[in-house]
């Protein structure tokens, strides 16, 4: 029976580690990590390669467990079977990557839709849900497109779109704006301060600390553990 936590913080982290075997040693890729984020900020994750960053996040994100300490999201423990962390990360977590990772024969349409049907939704509830979240997004005329006739930006904003399509407690953005020209950076960029305005959970990785400086706190992690954690001196002083 999975434990419950009694933090209020949609993620807790509590002394955890990730060791990984290289031959006949071990790797520590991150250890002793603390990390409490509240429903509705908008968090940066930020560090140069090899930091812990992807580690941490692939962590959050329920696309692996650690090797010890205790991760409680939104209340439930995540140390589980692999099918059980599935199932928390398909209903809790919309992810947004670096490369889209869209099925380039599908449309953009069934691109936004599959996350649905693989939480059970009829095709036609599926379909119309998808189709209001394209328009949100600005790609209403481009339903019947395949992500190789869009340009850049626009793919990334089908997978934002697709990160929102169920309503995930945590919108998690790997180097979202990393394939990016500056231009179609910042409008990402603008549109997740907007959906973090409208209330969502946005926790972003990045190497960049320009990028980071978007969010409204900036966790910087180095040699596989957080260094600072502290508010953005922009939103302070606004």
């Amino acid at each position: 029976m999975p434990q419950i936590s009694e933090s209020k913080s949609l993620i807790d982290i509590t002394n955890v580690e990730k060791v990984y075997k290289m031959g006949s040693n071990d790797f520590k890729a991150i250890e002793n990590v603390n990390l409490k984020i509240a429903k509705g900020e908008y968090v940066a994750i930020v560090g140069p390669s090899r930091a812990g960053k992807s580690t941490l996040m692939n962590i959050i994100g329920c696309l692996d467990n650690a090797t010890s300490g205790k991760y409680f999201l939104d209340g439930e423990d995540t140390k589980c079977s692999d099918n059980k962390l599935a199932e928390i990360r398909n209903k809790k977590i919309g992810f947004i990557f670096q490369n889209y990772n869209l099925l380039a024969k599908q449309s953009i349409l069934d691109n936004v839709t599959l996350p649905l049907l693989y939480l059970g939704y009829t095709n036609k509830d599926a379909i119309e849900k998808a189709k209001t979240q394209l328009e949100k997004v600005g790609l209403a005329t481009h339903m019947k497109h395949k992500p190789t006739e869009l340009s850049g930006g626009q793919m990334q904003r089908v997978a934002i779109a697709r990160a929102l399509v169920t309503d995930p407690q945590i919108i998690l953005a790997d180097e979202p704006t990393g394939a990016l020209d500056s231009k179609s950076g910042n409008e990402v960029l603008k549109m997740l301060e907007k959906l973090n305005y409208e209330g969502n959970t946005i926790v972003i990785i990045t190497h960049d600390r320009e990028i980071a400086s978007h969010a409204k706190r900036m966790i910087t992690v180095k040699d596989g553990q957080i260094t600072s954690d502290e508010l953005n001196v922009k939103e302070v002083t606004a």
